[in-house]
């Protein structure tokens, strides 16, 4: 039996911390999470999360060096930034949810990033 898959949530905001958390936790997803930046990236290396939800309004540096706080080493963790990034920029994330955001698109998204990173494991299984 798989363990169930697990979402690092990091945003100052606790109400979007708590209903993420809550509608994540509904459709048996683990969740963790953090309201500052250097709690989260803490969190995501000893957690090794399957997936981290990050508010890029947490941090006042670039999304790049936002992201590269949370790599863990070799095993590379889907992040995504829900925030608005200036039209151009690479992207650092595997998806950027824009601002303003509904909870029930990105949950959705969340549960297809998960599933696709399952699919990923069990063909390489």
């Amino acid at each position: 039996m798989h363990p169930s898959p697990s979402v690092l949530i990091v945003d100052r905001s606790e109400e979007n911390r708590e209903v993420l958390t809550t509608a994540l936790q509904r459709r048996g997803i683990r969740t963790f999470s953090a309201a500052r930046a250097g709690r989260g990236a803490e969190l995501a290396q000893s957690l090794h999360p399957d997936l981290i939800v990050l508010d890029l309004e947490i941090d006042h540096n670039s999304p790049e060096r936002l992201c590269s706080r949370f790599a863990s080493g070799s095993q590379k963790t889907p992040i995504v930034l829900l925030g608005n990034i200036r039209r151009g920029a690479a992207p650092p994330a595997d998806e950027i949810i824009g601002k303003p955001y509904h909870y029930g698109p990105l949950v959705r998204r969340i549960e297809e990033i998960l599933a696709a990173a399952t699919r990923e494991i069990a063909e390489s299984a």
